[in-house]
């Protein structure tokens, strides 16, 4: 099959370290490339470190001036990476990965029947 696309999976974890709860999945994004997966990481790092507690803000800078770097490499050479912050109580935690996307029909090749869909009310019909 020559319509597969290599991609990443990126999610964002967070976990009560007091607490005996799983940890809760926050965010998720399929990022393209490298480059858009690690920026993604970069760009909520950014959004937060004026809010982490000293420690994890320095954690958090580290990664972005060093880390980074090793991130964007380990992404290219198709390895899963995980990036993680502990503030106070709390672990973050992004996790990047390789994946494989199989293609998915377009809504001009959808069968005849997915046409006959009824949506309830306030509900667009396929168009």
């Amino acid at each position: 099959m020559t319509n597969l696309r290599r991609s990443y999976w990126c999610e964002c974890w967070t976990e009560d370290l007091t607490e005996q709860r799983r940890p809760a999945l926050l965010a998720s994004f399929d990022a393209y490339t490298a480059p858009q997966a690690d920026r993604w990481v970069a760009v909520t790092l950014r959004t937060i470190s004026p809010a982490l507690d000293a420690d994890a803000s320095d954690d958090a800078w580290a990664w972005l001036y060093d880390g980074r770097i090793e991130t964007r490499r380990a992404l290219l050479r198709c390895e899963p990476c995980t990036v993680s912050v502990t503030h106070d109580t709390t672990r973050i935690t992004w996790t990047i990965r390789p994946v494989t996307y199989l293609p998915l029909a377009h809504r001009t090749q959808l069968p005849p029947c997915a046409y006959e869909f009824r949506p309830g009310p306030g509900v667009s019909p396929l168009t």
